[in-house]
């Protein structure tokens, strides 16, 4: 766990060169702390080691989620383009800071082996979102926005909080390795009634974070209302670490419990998918569509969570791979076009905007397109096979009727993705070339190859995990 000690002081040190350098430097001088992160990070593979009062836990699993948050917020700072050129009104110095300092704070949240350094890590993680939700202070969107996400998510602590204190109290201890012993040598008749209170309350608190129905009234107003980048750091780093810790937390810690939560996963999970592919049909802004498809992939991972196999954890890595690559892309072109389209269209942000995008930009149109196709679970794409290992867990619980909801679901999502498809390539449009940073221009190809790549070969990445 020396990555969360060096990103931390890699964003107090970001606090201080903002000081000296260009916005331009401190994007390279982010990557390399980013980059520098995860080598700290896969250097303790095979390593199981305990760390501060043995509060954190080093597995091959946590490295894994934490180099995929650590990607991600890679590939966000990759697509930040330094910010612009506006000097008065960003900040990119305290942006980076705060980023890495929210990614300090993901990691936490996969590696706790104590349950107050889940809570440390999640408010880590949740304030510094907070305030780069609000970060354009010019804009009323942005600013309601941050309030909501500050509301909800104050309200979603404190019903986590609360059920860890439930928990504390039943099984006198907040070390994972003590809870999850306690719980299963106990016998089913002489568990407390308030543990099971305590572990829906928990659930519920981390269901929030990773925008599962009914908990994800919040997430469309909050991923419109941000600036792009941030929601792009959002509906990647954040949605990885809340399902790692909620995965951590039912599943090795509240695993003796299965019958208990998994009824509530089980329903919740269907209800997501319900909710996050209807809802998007009848989206016109493709970020509220994004917004809305982030909700139904909770629901496609929340399957394997209740299903609850051996293969579980690997899936749930895998998918959230695929979805970090096709996502980051799919935000990456968004970002170029609404840009370009601001001032010349009334609406940038709608699918109308990406009208004829193929005609002077096939290379961007081609990106945005396997990333959709991805998100829709197309073969040949990493999200295919991500949908097809989730099914394949699911089905092995005889858990049937999910699994057939979720197809008619990922037909229903078809609808929604090919929307985009059909705008960029058969749809007319004025949009001229749009010029592309070097950098920008070689995450967007290495995101968009990275999903062929796991579309083409599946299991040579899954065994990796």
């Amino acid at each position: 766990m020396t990555a969360i000690i060096a990103l931390s002081l890699f964003g107090i040190s970001n606090l201080f060169l903002g000081f000296w350098f260009s916005r331009k430097v401190l994007q390279s001088l982010t990557l390399v702390f980013l980059a520098i992160g995860m080598g700290l990070t896969a250097a303790d593979w095979n390593h199981e080691l305990l760390w501060f009062g043995h509060m954190f836990r080093t597995t091959n699993t946590s490295i894994n989620f934490s180099l995929l948050i650590q990607l991600a917020a890679f590939l966000v700072v990759a697509f930040s383009r330094g910010f612009g050129n506006d000097d008065e009104h960003t900040h990119p110095a305290e942006y980076y800071a705060l980023m890495l300092f929210s990614v300090v704070g993901a990691i936490m949240m996969v590696s706790f082996d104590h349950m107050i350094m889940l809570f440390v890590g999640l408010e880590i993680l949740s304030v510094a979102m907070y305030v780069l939700t609000g970060s354009d202070k010019r804009s009323l969107r942005a600013n309601e926005a941050s309030l909501k996400y500050f509301l909800m998510g104050a309200f979603a602590t404190g019903i986590l909080l609360f059920g860890i204190t439930l928990v504390y109290g039943a099984t006198h201890s907040f070390y994972i390795s003590n809870i999850g012993t306690i719980i299963a040598s106990t016998a089913p008749e002489s568990t407390p009634n308030f543990l099971f209170i305590g572990v829906l309350l928990m659930t519920v608190g981390l269901l929030f974070k990773v925008s599962a129905a009914p908990f994800h009234f919040w997430t469309a107003d909050v991923y419109e209302g941000a600036p792009s980048i941030f929601t792009m750091f959002m509906s990647t780093v954040v949605k990885t670490a809340g399902f790692a810790a909620l995965y951590h937390i039912v599943g090795d810690v509240f695993g003796g419990m299965y019958s208990t939560w998994v009824i509530t996963i089980y329903f919740i999970s269907m209800l997501t998918l319900i909710v996050g592919n209807v809802t998007a049909v009848y989206q016109q802004s493709v970020k509220r569509m994004l917004a809305y498809s982030s909700i139904s992939h909770a629901g496609y991972m929340l399957m394997t969570v209740s299903a609850h196999q051996a293969s579980s954890t690997s899936t749930i890595l895998y998918y959230s791979f695929a979805y970090i690559l096709a996502t980051a892309t799919a935000f990456a072109v968004f970002i170029l076009v609404s840009d370009y389209q601001t001032g010349r269209k009334e609406k940038p942000e709608n699918f109308q905007a990406f009208e004829g995008l193929a005609k002077n930009n096939p290379g961007l149109a081609f990106c945005f397109t396997v990333s959709l196709l991805s998100l829709a679970g197309i073969p040949l794409t990493g999200g295919f096979w991500g949908k097809f290992f989730v099914f394949s867990d699911t089905f092995s619980r005889n858990m049937t009727y999910p699994v057939i909801l979720a197809i008619m679901m990922s037909a229903v999502g078809v609808y929604y993705y090919f929307k985009g498809i059909i705008a960029a390539y058969f749809r007319d449009g004025d949009i001229e070339k749009i010029e592309i940073p070097s950098l920008y221009k070689i995450a967007l190809w290495a995101t968009t190859l990275g999903t062929l790549l796991l579309g083409v070969y599946p299991s040579l990445v899954k065994n990796m995990f």
